[in-house]
């Protein structure tokens, strides 16, 4: 049987939004470590709000829209409008380690598409954030960017959610909750983001920043950001 282009289109999109993805995911925690030292997140309900207020004062307003762009760059084969908006996104990190993450993670992504014969587009630039690098592979396998983007924030909830397990601590009955809400927001979250005009976009998180920061010197820790 001939696979159809938006079943091969599918498998491309579930390699790309896999926790396998060798990126480095699981090794970040975006301030919710911090959080949880700082007894701001301590249990499956507070960990959820958490997640839940970052997805929805910063992932839907900033990351989701702008990686949306992306992918009509990439699409339109606009290398300097990509580039645009990768600079704004790596500008609009808060703390040095979460540019640092974004900034990891599209360098391993980008060093990963070339092995896996997608190479070239923001291979050549100095610094390639994680959204531009995904971006460019959803244009290059042809991926619904709607569907793609749906992808990208319910592999970031899952990277929050096992973060949270291993932190706060909480058992995987509870993560598994915690990702079936999360889910249930996802689609209203990228109709938003992709509503959005330019001059709307804007990354108002300021307990994550501070609590980033505050990461970035905490005594004990286990995750990188």
């Amino acid at each position: 049987m001939k696979t159809s282009p938006r079943d091969l289109a599918l498998t491309r999109l579930l390699q790309l939004a896999s926790p396998a993805l060798p990126v480095g995911a699981y090794s970040y925690s975006q301030g919710l470590e911090a959080a949880v030292d700082a007894g701001i997140v301590r249990d499956a309900a507070s960990a959820g709000r958490w997640i839940a207020d970052i997805l929805a004062f910063s992932m839907a307003r900033m990351e989701a829209p702008v990686f949306l762009r992306l992918s009509a760059a990439w699409r339109a084969d606009d290398a300097a409008a990509a580039l645009r908006w990768n600079t704004l996104f790596l500008a609009s990190r808060e703390s040095a380690e979460l540019r640092a993450e974004t900034a990891q993670m599209g360098y391993s992504l980008v060093r990963l598409l070339s092995e896996l014969g997608a190479d070239g587009g923001p291979a050549a630039w100095e610094e390639v954030s994680f959204p531009a690098a995904f971006a460019y592979a959803v244009a290059h396998w042809k991926i619904d960017a709607h569907e793609a983007l749906i992808a990208y924030l319910r592999a970031w909830c899952e990277n929050q959610v096992m973060a949270a397990v291993r932190a706060v601590p909480l058992g995987q009955t509870a993560g598994q909750k915690m990702l079936l809400a999360l889910g249930e927001r996802l689609p209203a979250v990228a109709a938003e983001a992709g509503a959005l005009a330019d001059d709307a976009l804007g990354n108002y998180a300021p307990g994550l920043a501070l609590l980033s920061a505050r990461h970035e010197t905490q005594y004990s820790r286990i995750f990188r950001s």
